[in-house]
C-alpha cells in the first residue's frame, strides 16, 4: 500500500501534484498556524492571567509568574522534538503531527477551563504550568512534522517555495489573535472580560483544531516516507542514529551553529525584540505599537515566500548568510535611527503644551497614607503627546521618607507619536523583517534537506527548537539586561547594548555557515 502510493504521486501531472500539495499546506499551516495563536493570545492575555491563577497580593511577582510559565513552554520543546521527532520517523509524520495538534489544541483550550487561584488555590498555577509542558512539548514535534511533510510532497526544483507557506503563518496566527481578543472586548463590558470573557480566545482555538484535525486526519502518509517503510528502511531507533552516530551528529550540530542559532536570534530581533525596544526603552504608546508592528509584519509577510522561492533558484545557504550578513551591520545603525525619531530633546513644545495635576487616593495596605500622582503632558509642535506620571507614596507629614531621603518616585511615561513618525518606525520595522524573511524563509528547505528520509523528523526537529527555543528565547531577557547595565554605566549608547546578543551569535553563525555549509541544494530523495 505505501509503495502504491508513492507511485502513484509520482505519476501524478504537475497539475495534479500542485493541487495535492496545497491541500498538504493546508493541513500543516494550521498546525503552526495555531501554535503562534496560542503564542500571542498567552502573552497578549499576560497581565489578566497573572490575576486569575496567581495570588493577588503581589501583581509584580504574579505576573513575573506568568512570564516564568510562558518561558517553560520553550524550555520544554527540544525535549518535544526528541519525543516526537522518533515517532515521526518510527510510525510516520501524518499520524504523529496528528498526535502533536491534538495535545496542543486541547491543552490551549482547556488553559481556559481552569479555575481562578481564588477558587482552587496553588492548584491553579499547577495545573497552568502543566498545560503549558504539554503545549511546549507538542510543539517541539509539529514544526518538524510539517516541514517534513511538506517538504517530502514537494517537487524537488520548488522544495523552498512551497515549505515557505509554512513560515507565514505567524502573522497570521497574529492577526486572528489580536481580532479574537478585540472582538470579544468589545462584545463585553469591562467587567465580563475580567470575569469570563478572558477565556473566550483560548476555547476558540478547538475550533481551530477542530478544522485542522478533519483536514489532517484525511491526508495521507508522505510519499517518500511511504516509500521508504514499504522498503523496511526506516529507522528502528532515530535517536541512536541521528545522535550517536558521529557522521550525522556532525550535521546536527552544523545545522545549529551553521544556521539555525544565527536564525533564531534573527526572528526574535526583528518581530519581538523591536516590539519591546519601542514600548520600554523608547516609550511609544502600546497600541500605537501594535498598529505598527503588524503593518511592518503585513508587508513583510509575501516576501517569506519570496526568499523560499529564491532559495530554489539560488540556493538556501546564499540567503541566509547574505540575510545574517545585513543584518549584523545594519541592526545597529537601525535602532540608533529608531531611538532618535523619538528623542523628545530634539523637539520644540508647543505653545501653552505643558499641562500638570495632580491626584491622590488612599493607599490600600494603610488608610491613613496616600498615593498621589503627579500626571504632567508635553504636546510638542510636531503633534508628539508625552504623558508621564510619578506616583509617590505620601503620609500626613509629607513624602515617605527611606534611609533619611524621600522614595523615589515610580514613574510611566509613554509617547504617542505623530503619522509621520510611525510611518518612518514602520519602515525601520520592516527592513528588519526582511532580514527575518531571508533567514527564515528558507530554513524549513534547508533543514529537511540536510537528513536522510529514515532520520529526517528527529534530526531536523532537534537544531530547529534550540536555534529558536534557547538562542532566540534568550534574546529579551539577555537583550534587556545588557540595556539595563549600559543604562546604569551611563554609556552614551546605552540603549544600543542588548544588540550585541544577537549581532554574536549571529556573527558566529555566519562565520560557521559561510566556511561549513554547502552552497548547492541537496537532494532528500536519499
Amino acid at each position: 500500500m505505501n509503495q502504491q502510493h508513492h507511485d502513484s504521486y509520482e505519476n501524478m501531472t504537475d497539475k495534479q501534484k500542485n493541487r495535492t500539495i496545497w491541500s498538504v499546506i493546508t493541513a500543516s499551516s494550521l498546525g503552526t498556524l495555531i501554535e503562534w495563536y496560542d503564542f500571542y493570545i498567552f502573552g497578549s492575555l499576560a497581565i489578566v492571567l497573572a490575576t486569575k491563577f496567581f495570588p493577588a497580593d503581589n501583581p509584580t511577582a504574579a505576573f513575573l509568574s506568568t512570564l516564568a510559565t510562558f518561558a517553560a513552554g520553550f524550555v520544554v520543546r527540544p525535549f518535544g522534538a526528541l519525543f516526537f521527532g522518533r515517532l515521526g520517523d518510527i510510525i510516520g509524520r501524518k499520524y504523529t503531527f496528528l498526535v502533536t495538534l491534538l495535545i496542543m489544541g486541547f491543552s490551549t483550550f482547556l488553559i481556559g477551563c481552569i479555575p481562578s487561584y481564588e477558587t482552587i488555590g496553588f492548584l491553579a498555577p499547577v495545573l497552568v504550568l502543566i498545560l503549558r509542558l504539554l503545549q511546549g512539548l507538542a510543539l517541539g514535534g509539529e514544526y518538524g512534522g510539517a516541514a517534513t511533510y511538506v517538504a517530502e510532497y514537494a517537487q524537488p526544483h520548488r522544495r523552498g517555495y512551497w515549505t515557505s507557506w509554512i513560515q507565514t503563518t505567524a502573522t497570521a496566527g497574529l492577526f486572528i489573535s489580536l481580532i479574537v481578543i478585540l472582538v470579544t472586548k468589545s462584545s463585553l463590558s469591562a467587567e465580563e472580560f475580567d470575569t469570563w470573557g478572558w477565556r473566550v480566545p483560548f476555547w476558540i482555538s478547538i475550533l481551530m483544531v477542530g478544522v485542522s484535525y478533519i483536514i489532517r486526519k484525511n491526508m495521507k502518509e508522505s510519499p517518500l516516507f511511504a516509500k521508504a517503510k514499504s522498503e523496511g528502511k526506516t529507522s528502528k531507533n532515530p535517536l541512536k542514529e541521528s545522535f550517536g552516530n558521529r557522521f550525522n551528529f556532525k550535521f546536527v550540530l552544523l545545522a545549529l551553529f551553521g544556521a539555525a542559532m544565527g536564525q533564531g536570534v534573527i526572528w526574535y530581533t526583528g518581530q519581538f525584540y523591536a516590539m519591546s525596544f519601542l514600548q520600554k526603552v523608547m516609550n511609544v504608546e502600546s497600541a500605537q505599537v501594535d498598529y505598527l508592528m503588524a503593518t511592518a509584519l503585513l508587508m513583510g509577510t509575501p516576501f517569506f515566500v519570496f526568499f523560499g522561492w529564491l532559495s530554489d533558484k539560488v540556493g538556501r545557504k546564499a540567503i541566509m548568510m547574505t540575510g545574517m550578513l545585513v543584518a549584523i551591520l545594519a541592526y545597529r545603525p537601525i535602532y540608533d535611527t529608531m531611538f532618535k525619531s523619538v528623542n523628545l530633546e530634539s523637539k520644540t513644545v508647543a505653545s501653552n503644551g505643558i499641562t500638570e495635576k495632580r491626584s491622590a487616593k488612599v493607599h490600600k495596605d494603610i488608610a491613613t497614607d496616600s498615593l498621589v500622582t503627579f500626571h504632567k503632558e508635553i504636546l510638542y509642535t510636531d503633534g508628539t503627546l508625552m504623558k508621564k506620571d510619578s506616583i509617590v507614596h505620601w503620609s500626613a507629614a509629607g513624602p515617605v521618607m527611606k534611609d533619611g531621603k524621600a522614595e523615589e518616585p515610580k514613574v510611566s511615561k509613554s509617547i504617542t507619536i505623530n503619522d509621520n513618525t510611525r510611518w518612518y518606525l514602520v519602515f525601520l520595522v520592516f527592513i528588519q523583517v526582511i532580514f527575518v524573511t531571508m533567514v527564515y524563509g528558507p530554513i524549513a528547505a534547508f533543514l529537511v534537506e540536510m537528513f536522510p528520509v529514515r532520520i529526517r523528523y528527529t534530526s531536523m526537529s532537534l537544531p530547529y527548537h534550540i536555534g529558536n527555543g534557547v538562542f532566540g528565547g534568550l534574546l529579551p531577557a539577555v537583550a534587556t539586561y545588557l540595556v539595563t547595565t549600559g543604562k546604569e554605566a551611563g554609556h552614551a549608547t546605552w540603549y544600543l547594548e542588548g544588540l550585541w546578543y544577537p549581532i554574536g551569535v549571529a556573527g558566529i553563525c555566519l562565520i560557521i555557515g559561510l566556511i561549513y555549509l554547502k552552497n548547492k541544494n541537496n537532494n532528500i530523495h536519499d
